[in-house]
């Protein structure tokens, strides 16, 4: 990877754990400096999300700053200038699944463009 890949990545990586923080989650104007506009998720529950059901959801306490979620395996590949995709495993209170999600640059910074879940047994 080049220098300007691996900068990428990891503002991607830091991106990523930023939403996965439970105070950054309980700030509805904090996640939205995180997901752009155009931002779509298809859940492990196989719902789709985007930006406003997504808030409903982070701003109801739905990552416990006691139990927060337990990130492994998470690599992430420049695909092309300003876009980088992430994959991770996550556990959330018991809860596995694998995690894809790509972020993009924009104007306004590094934002997630698109997540996906998949549950593990």
């Amino acid at each position: 990877m080049t220098g300007e890949s691996e900068r990428a990545v990891q503002a991607a990586i830091d991106g990523e754990m930023r939403l996965l923080d439970p105070e950054v989650r309980a700030s509805p104007a904090r996640v939205l400096e995180l997901l752009d506009p155009e931002f779509i998720e298809f859940g492990a529950s196989g719902r789709r999300w985007d930006v406003e059901s997504i808030l409903t959801v982070t701003s109801g306490d739905s990552v416990s700053p006691e139990s927060p979620v337990k990130v492994s395996e998470m690599t992430g590949t420049a695909l092309a200038p300003g876009v980088v995709h992430l994959t991770y495993f996550a556990d959330n209170q018991g809860r596995r699944a694998w995690r894809s999600s790509l972020w993009r640059l924009t104007a306004m910074g590094w934002r997630m463009y698109f997540h996906q879940a998949t549950l593990t047994g």
